[in-house]
């Protein structure tokens, strides 16, 4: 990209600033124009993070359409607000004529995703989800490690992701689920479900789920097995109040074992016959801000398309009802 490219954030709460850390650094290629952001608290944490820089702080704007009104046209988006507003955010964003990066889950459900393809296909602009993994060099490095045969028939999958989340979402918008769309599963553990479902390369048939919401209004704790269309089962374990945040995938061949992060972060191989994992290498990443740059200038196809947010919505969607009915979800009662 010859040019920097102007890109504004809409959204600027906490995972925003660590994004926006990480953009700052990338000052050949990025330039953040301007934020859209109501909270005053946000705005001047935001503020320290220039100062701190000794840098000039963007304007900062009530709404996207205040901001496109009195802002040069930007190129790009970074949409990083609550769950429920992402669709509208977007589609604001599209209108306009921006290519968006768009945290995730996408959205709050499977009508909104397949609304905002059918608006990315009409506004023809590029539309990248923010799931680390998904864009993660790791990520793709470990598929084709299986695609390659490394570790033989993959027989089973298994995954776990943990946080001190209960309570330090206490009293905010993500136990909120009308704000929030689900609890941990949808949140944290939506880089669990969407980084497995990427390795396996395959549409999930069925699920069996169990949640168990810890006297708040969402899930907190959660359990689901599950079987691939090509037949091999998974189990999910989502614990939502515990401590530290991390999580693990498992891939289970007749030849070996595939380990890695749910954000992608490492990668690393257990072979036949061999007592200890050893590391895999692959391409360094600095982030999502990166790898959506990369898509921008044509370096790479986009690893994260809508398709996949649409795709995140539509299983958690059979997770959802099968841990409301108590009984197993096939892929064909959701649509």
């Amino acid at each position: 990209m010859k040019k920097k490219l102007k890109t504004i954030i809409v959204g600027t709460g906490g995972m925003a600033r660590n994004h926006l850390n990480n953009m700052l650094d990338q000052k050949r290629s990025t330039q953040v124009q301007a934020f859209v952001e109501i909270s005053e608290e946000s705005r001047n944490k935001v503020q320290e993070i220039y100062t701190q820089r000794r840098i000039k702080c963007p304007n900062f704007y009530d709404s996207i359409k205040s901001l496109l009104k009195n802002e040069p046209k930007p190129d790009a988006a970074f949409i990083i607000t609550p769950h429920k507003y992402h669709f509208e955010n977007t589609s604001d964003c599209l209108n306009a004529g921006l290519d968006v990066l768009l945290e995730k889950p996408m959205v709050m459900n499977t009508k909104e995703a397949k609304k905002l393809i059918k608006l990315r296909d009409k506004t023809q602009k590029i539309l990248v989800v923010a799931f680390p993994g998904s864009l993660s060099p790791a990520i793709q490095k470990a598929k084709k490690v299986i695609t390659n045969g490394v570790i033989g028939q993959i027989n089973g999958v298994c995954a776990f992701a943990h946080q001190r989340w209960k309570s330090l979402s206490q009293g905010s918008w993500r136990q909120e689920p009308d704000i929030s769309g689900g609890g941990f599963l949808f949140d944290t553990g939506s880089h669990m479900i969407n980084s497995m479902v990427d390795l396996m390369g395959q549409p999930i048939s069925e699920v069996t789920a169990c949640f168990d919401n810890s006297c708040t209004k969402v899930d907190i704790n959660g359990a689901v097995i599950g079987r691939f269309s090509s037949g091999q089962f998974f189990s999910l374990s989502a614990v939502g109040d515990s401590i530290n945040c991390d999580g693990t995938i498992r891939i289970f061949g007749d030849k070996g074992i595939l380990e890695t992060g749910i954000w992608g972060k490492y990668l690393k191989l257990l072979k036949e016959g061999e007592t200890e994992y050893k590391p895999v290498s692959f391409p360094k990443s600095t982030g999502v801000w990166e790898q959506f740059l990369k898509v921008l200038n044509g370096k790479i196809e986009n690893p994260c398309p809508a398709e996949v947010g649409l795709r995140f919505s539509q299983l958690m969607d059979m997770i959802t009802l099968s841990a409301k009915n108590g009984k197993t979800t096939q892929a064909k009662q959701v649509r």
